[in-house]
């Protein structure tokens, strides 16, 4: 499996921008073994669970960090910051023309600023 193989195009209006007034209210895509997908509630959860069921929470929280910056060469690269692990060291995913090694360096640039970051171990 590769990361690329989760690389697809999603519509603005697919993805949840605020959390619903209403948690309860979250809507639940429901994939059963031999049956066509089904779209259900979440508070439908209960009623579909047997027992011997695996049950995988993701409780991670979205961050606006969506950074376009260029490469030394001029060419475009996209960094989405997953977890900010230091005060200067962050996971982040990264996507561009041609791949970029560890050691590469990123100019990022808005506000009036300019930062530089390096790319270090490649995960």
């Amino acid at each position: 499996m590769r990361r690329q193989d989760f690389h697809y195009a999603l519509p603005e209006r697919l993805i949840a921008q605020h959390p619903l007034a209403e948690r309860t209210a979250s809507r639940l895509l429901y994939v059963p073994a031999a049956a066509p997908l089904q779209d259900r509630s979440f508070t439908d959860l209960p009623s579909l669970l047997r027992p011997g069921d695996l049950l995988v929470l993701n409780d991670t929280r979205v961050i606006r960090a969506r950074l376009r910056g260029r490469r030394a060469s001029g060419g475009r690269v996209e960094a989405l910051i997953e977890r900010l692990q230091g005060e200067y060291t962050a996971l982040v995913q990264l996507r561009g023309g041609k791949s970029l090694k560890p050691g590469a360096a990123v100019t990022f640039a808005g506000g009036g600023q300019q930062v530089v970051a390096t790319l270090g171990e490649v995960v």
